[in-house]
């Protein structure tokens, strides 16, 4: 009797982890891009394994804005794009102003942060080619890997109303592939332990000298990225429950588990084997059809021009998927992000740092691919290349569907992937070849360096909005709580008509599911502190110090 509810515990255990795991391990992606391992090399060349601190700080800051970006899309059920022109497109007082001076900003600013993070990709995949293929010249890595993920996006439309679990399970497998291939480079390295362990304390050396502190900035800056913000926040608006537990909420009197009154959820009803490869045909030959056609407006997509036109999530839904979507990311961030970063810096202080090769910080991808080479093999050379390969892959895919996030957040323009996927490419593609042709390998690096300085600069344009959206001051993440449940909460006198809506006796009940004061104040003080360490870098790139 007890290994039989052992047995269903743990199969009920897994079937909640496969519905809910998928979205941290696609935001995870965007925190060890290429970009990411430049950086990192850098710091573990220059200063061993003293900066470890600083990578697990920098997942640290991820995991807050992650966090908080899975919170906005689960409670209101749209993305940090859309809420953004909620807000801003059509305010009742100075509506120009809203609009052309920060909506529109806004914007602009994240497709220039998309760009340079697929510019960063395109450069990494680029490099690898060439690792895994020394007779490709850079420019040839760079043309190949303009086209290569078009294809792959165009089998599924990852930002649908349900999870597409393939989409998921391709990013799954080439994390994996990452993390395995960095495992046993790293097994292959005589890494002093016992340091690596000292490298997580903080310690003098994180600040020692300006060379330090501007390294430390890079991390910081190189870790979080604002398309990841973006897409972390669309992907959580999707519905992972099963079509029984879709009735158990409609019956007990919540709201629609869609976005508001304007979209509504079909129950899914099962079918036969023969039935689903039968449909499952049929859908890939209408594709395979339409394949550059626009593919229809997100189901959880919104005509609403303002915050009053629309209600938030089910209290059901939330409660459903808030704090599932919580543990997913907080243990993928952790367990890939952090620990591959940490695994690259680990590589370059062993094989450069212990050495006295390269301590000035301009390691380089090429040179550590040289390097390990010569020092360890050629099979960990190609598993690090593979590595490299498959982050920039992965990366390059995650940036394209955040570009269409971004599009149709702010602007209600839905294109395309393949055609998103192209017009993205060309513009990093310029840069790129123009550098790989006339400068070759140094210029790689430097416009490499480059494209992280720029995420770094848009950040707390992208991160601020998210902040206010989550807070308590805004008052948009109420939800109506449904009259039986204990949890709910009477609305307070003191909020504002605007914030809750109440019968005529004032008896409506909500639930407050913003960030609380505390967590407030910690985003607060880490988007502070990435504003300071920003202009700290643009003032040293000012002087000609970096």
């Amino acid at each position: 009797m007890l290994s039989l509810r052992l047995k269903q515990s743990g199969l009920a255990l897994f079937n909640h982890a496969r519905r809910h795991t998928g979205v941290g391990i696609v935001c995870a992606v965007a925190y060890f891009d290429p970009g990411n391992w430049g950086v990192d090399l850098q710091a573990g060349s220059q200063f061993g394994y003293s900066l470890l601190f600083v990578v697990l700080l920098a997942g640290i800051f991820a995991i807050f804005f992650q966090v908080s970006a899975s919170r906005l899309g689960v409670v209101t059920g749209l993305d940090l794009a859309s809420y953004c022109r909620l807000l801003l497109h059509d305010r009742p007082k100075h509506t120009m102003f809203y609009r052309w001076g920060l909506l529109y900003p806004l914007y602009v600013l994240s497709e220039i942060a998309i760009i340079a993070t697929d510019l960063a990709e395109l450069l990494g995949s680029a490099i690898a080619l060439s690792m895994l293929f020394p007779q490709l010249e850079l420019w040839h890595g760079v043309l190949i890997t303009t086209v290569d993920v078009v294809f792959i996006l165009a089998l599924g439309d990852p930002l649908n109303g349900r999870p597409v679990k393939s989409f998921e399970l391709l990013i799954g497998c080439l994390v994996l592939a990452v993390l395995i291939c960095m495992c046993i480079i790293i097994s292959r390295v005589n890494a002093d332990w016992g340091d690596v362990f000292f490298g997580y304390l903080p310690s003098k050396y994180v600040a020692q000298s300006g060379s330090s502190v501007y390294t430390s900035v890079g991390i910081i800056g190189a870790t979080v990225m604002p398309h990841s913000l973006y897409l972390g926040s669309a992907l959580a608006t999707q519905n992972r429950l099963t079509p029984e537990e879709i009735d158990e909420a409609d019956t007990l009197g919540s709201n629609s588990i869609s976005t508001g009154s304007e979209v509504s959820l079909t129950t899914e009803k099962k079918k036969t084997a023969k039935a689903y490869v039968s449909t499952y045909f049929s859908q890939m030959t209408i594709k395979i059809k339409h394949i550059f056609d626009a593919p229809p407006p997100s189901e959880y997509s919104t005509n609403a021009k303002n915050h009053k036109e629309r209600e938030n999530n089910s209290f059901l839904f939330v409660k459903g998927h808030l704090y599932s979507g919580i543990i997913d990311i907080v243990t993928s961030l952790l367990g890939f992000a952090v620990v591959i970063n940490s695994l690259i810096l680990i590589l370059a202080g062993a094989v450069f740092f212990t050495k006295g090769i390269n301590r000035d910080g301009t390691a380089s991808l090429f040179d550590a691919y040289d390097l390990i080479k010569e020092t360890i093999g050629a099979s960990a050379a190609t598993l690090f290349a593979i590595a490299l390969l498959a982050a920039g892959q992965s990366s390059s895919i995650i940036a394209t569907v955040a570009g269409q996030a971004v599009s149709e957040g702010f602007l209600q323009w839905r294109t395309n992937p393949i055609v998103r996927r192209l017009v993205t490419r060309l513009l990093a593609l310029i840069p790129s070849l123009v550098v790989a042709v006339s400068v070759g390998r140094s210029g790689i690096d430097a416009l490499l360096v480059a494209s992280q300085v720029v995420l770094s600069i848009v950040l707390p344009f992208v991160a601020l909005p998210l902040i206010y959206m989550t807070s308590r001051f805004s008052g948009i993440m109420l939800v109506r709580a449904p009259s039986d449940s204990p949890n709910a909460l009477h609305a307070a006198a003191s909020r504002s008509e605007d914030t809750v809506v109440v019968d005529a006796e004032g008896a409506e009940q909500w639930k407050d599911f913003s960030n609380g004061w505390i967590l407030t104040g910690v985003c607060g003080a880490i988007w502070l502190l990435i504003a300071m360490a920003n202009i700290y870098v643009v003032a040293e790139l000012a002087l000609g110090n970096a």
